[in-house]
């Protein structure tokens, strides 16, 4: 099935009660266990509204198997403790989630494991790797600079090293790329984002293949991340419309991209699709679509960025992102706002840097609100 067929189908269970065409919604967590093929409980991750979820997410991405999590956060924290113990060492690329980043440097030192933040390429993943290291972690487009990793040469490299490999792919979605097809072997969903796509869920997904999913849930079932029956029942509904979400936000990202690009008062414009991208070549190679968010930076000696924000009519500062609306925000007061403001310089996180989740409303309407804000 193609992407659009399998965002409506894959994995969703008629009710056998009604005939119904929407899975039912299962909220117990009392489940009988005497003749059971296997002991259902929400926190082992098994319930029938859970693995409807997972279904669907395992097709779009091409996965053996999947875990559905409470978050985005619960999701990377259970992976990345499923493959290191105390001692070894972890590659993780610096330009990433500022959550991501936080709870690598706050709590990997308490638990023994060392780890080197280093920059997207592969050569400088290469450079980082080390006898003891377990796991090498990357994300692109990254969070908030859109900097594009080449996913198969990194994925060759734990390959070739046996190291595990693992994305947060919450960026491009399983629409616009499909990380395990390229080697990969654990790929990370914020469903928060676009997975939830209407900004009233929270919740994270890891998908991959058997082998490491099985590890992961080892983990995930002590530290106790599982999510509720309805949400998974919104979150099924959700996905259904998920293919024709992204392809509209891919469509307006773009326009509003090149918009700005030859805007006066923007400074620098931060999309994988722009042919001025230093990694557009990358990017074409990996990406069906180049996703629907964007950075720029504006020139505050033509505008101040809360002069632009307060001026908004439409487009609302607000946080999080993925939803059907348009909403920006200023990522060193909000996605990396834990870092401080030598590690932001460092990453190059400026604050005059605003990051456009773009929606799916006409791009007409979001160009004009847009313009408006940057004018004098």
């Amino acid at each position: 099935m193609q992407k659009n067929t399998q965002c409506v189908h894959s994995g969703s269970r008629i009710d056998p009660a009604t005939g119904g065409l929407n899975t039912p919604v299962y909220p117990s967590s009392a489940f009988r266990y005497l003749d059971m093929a296997e002991n259902v409980y929400p926190r082992y991750y098994n319930t029938p509204n859970q693995k409807t979820v997972v279904e669907k997410l395992c097709d779009l991405e091409g996965a053996e198997g999947g875990i559905l999590f409470s978050s985005g956060m619960a999701a990377i924290s259970a992976m990345m403790l499923a493959f290191l113990n105390s001692g070894d060492h972890a590659v993780i690329q610096k330009d990433i989630y500022g959550g991501t980043h936080h709870f690598v440097s706050a709590d990997f030192k308490r638990f023994g494991i060392e780890f080197t933040f280093t920059g997207n390429s592969t050569q400088e993943i290469e450079a980082a790797v080390r006898p003891d290291t377990r796991l090498i972690y990357i994300e692109t487009p990254s969070n908030p600079l859109l900097m594009i990793t080449d996913i198969q040469a990194a994925a060759d490299i734990g390959r070739r090293r046996g190291i595990v490999t693992a994305i947060d792919n919450t960026f491009a979605s399983p629409i616009n790329q499909n990380p395990l097809g390229l080697g990969i072997d654990v790929v990370i969903h914020s469903g928060t984002k676009y997975i939830g796509g209407h900004s009233d869920l929270c919740c994270g997904a890891a998908l991959g293949r058997a082998k490491e999913i099985t590890r992961i849930k080892r983990t995930a079932v002590n530290l106790g991340g599982s999510l509720n029956a309805l949400t998974c029942y919104l979150l099924e509904r959700s996905l259904k419309t998920l293919a024709v979400r992204v392809e509209r936000q891919n469509a307006n990202a773009m326009a509003i991209a090149e918009f700005l690009a030859r805007h006066p008062f923007v400074r620098r414009v931060n999309y994988p699709g722009l042919e001025s991208h230093p990694a557009h070549a990358i990017a074409r190679r990996q990406m069906w679509g180049f996703g629907g968010m964007l950075s720029f930076e504006v020139d505050e000696r033509q505008v101040t960025c809360d002069r632009f924000l307060r001026r908004l009519k439409m487009v609302t500062p607000a946080l999080s992102l993925g939803g059907v609306e348009t909403i920006i925000c200023a990522p060193a007061a909000t996605s990396h706002a834990k870092l401080t403001p030598a590690e932001r310089a460092q990453l190059g996180i400026s604050e005059g840097l605003l990051r456009l989740s773009v929606g799916i409303e006409d791009a007409e309407d979001i160009l004009s609100d847009i313009a408006q804000a940057l004018s004098r």
